[in-house]
This record gives structure tokens, C-alpha cells and sequence, in this order.
């Protein structure tokens, strides 16, 4: 019989385990090991007396270039043409970060187009309401 407990773990439906550790365990998980997408860490650990308890742990993968879209949406209705602006872009490596293509360029939303007019609409008026009392 074990003196103490032990964690093995798992990554997605593996039989075999990533590895088995003494409890309390620091682990360093390799993702550059694994595809993009969802996978599943599964934990197993078992006391000195051999009763064990499983916890489940979902996480996404995103080791590959950054993918972004403006113009479309996921289930989107969408008729003619489309402009699409599309930009793929990578962490680079941990010691260097790469400027280019880093950053995501996107248009003005239509609410802060909205506000500006608003507010030019709304000084004017005040500049025209304020020399008019002068005036007078």
C-alpha cells in the first residue's frame, strides 16, 4: 500500500496516461504536442487507501495562427456580396513579439459615428443659441 496519494493524468479518451505524480504535483502541460481544438484533461487521483476521484478539465488549444473575420458571423443570413476583411496572425515565439499582423484592424462601429454627429449637431446648436442670446 502507498504512503500517499498519487494523480495520474490524462489527455482527452488516452489510454495511456501523460504521466503519474505524488500528490501535490506541478506539471508543466506541452500543448505544442497537441492539435488545435477542445480537448478534455482528466485527472485521477488516488489516496493510500485506493479510493479515487476523476475531475474532468475542457480546454481549447490554440497553439496555430489566430484566425479573425469581420463581415460574417457563425448561422449568419447572408445574400450578394459579402466584404469580408480576414487577418491571420501568430504569437511568434515566447522571446520576441511580432509587431506585423499582430493587431486586427477593424472599422468605426456605426454608434460612434452616431455619437460624433449627435454631439457636432448638439455644439452647434449651443455655439447658435449662445450668440443669439449676445446678440439680443
Amino acid at each position: 500500500m502507498r504512503s500517499q496519494s498519487f494523480v495520474t493524468l490524462f489527455i482527452d479518451d488516452e489510454a495511456v496516461p501523460v504521466g503519474e505524480f505524488p500528490a501535490p504535483v506541478a506539471f508543466d502541460l506541452d500543448t505544442r504536442k497537441l492539435v488545435d481544438g477542445s480537448h478534455t484533461l482528466k485527472v485521477v487521483s488516488k489516496d493510500q487507501h485506493g479510493k479515487e476521484g476523476v475531475k474532468f478539465i475542457p480546454f481549447v488549444v490554440r497553439n496555430g495562427p489566430a484566425i479573425a473575420i469581420e463581415g460574417i458571423r457563425k448561422d449568419e443570413i447572408v445574400e450578394g456580396v459579402l466584404p469580408l476583411m480576414i487577418n491571420a496572425y501568430s504569437k511568434g515565439d515566447q522571446k520576441t513579439f511580432m509587431l506585423h499582423g499582430s493587431e486586427t484592424p477593424q472599422s468605426i462601429p456605426w454608434w460612434l459615428l452616431v455619437g460624433i454627429i449627435l454631439f457636432a449637431a448638439w455644439t452647434g446648436y449651443f455655439i447658435i443659441t449662445s450668440l443669439a442670446v449676445k446678440l439680443f
